[in-house]
C-alpha cells in the first residue's frame, strides 16, 4: 500500500497494527480509513460503532495475493466518499 501511495503521488501514512493493540493505536494516529484484516473480520462492526472514519474490511483475494495497489485504491476511495 505504501508503494502504491508513493507510486500516485500521494503522501500517506499507512500502518499495520495487531487486534490486541488497535485501540492504542487509533487513538496515537487518528486514520482517515481502516481496512481491516479477514483474520478479524469479526472486529468491523465494534470499529464502525466507534470510529468516525470509514472501516472495511479488505478482501481476502487481494489480502491473500498482497495487492497493495487494489487495497490502497479502494481505502482512498473510501475516503472520498
Amino acid at each position: 500500500m505504501q508503494k502504491a501511495a508513493e507510486a500516485n503521488g500521494i503522501n500517506a501514512e499507512i500502518f499495520a497494527t495487531s487486534a490486541a493493540d488497535a485501540d492504542a493505536k487509533l487513538d496515537e494516529k487518528n486514520p482517515d480509513v481502516l481496512m481491516l484484516g479477514p483474520q478479524v473480520r469479526y472486529l468491523e462492526g465494534q470499529f464502525k460503532d466507534k470510529l468516525d472514519v470509514p472501516v472495511e474490511v479488505i478482501s481476502m483475494q487481494d489480502y491473500g495475493m498482497m495487492n497493495g495497489e487494489k487495497v490502497f485504491k479502494r481505502a482512498v476511495s473510501l475516503i472520498k466518499e
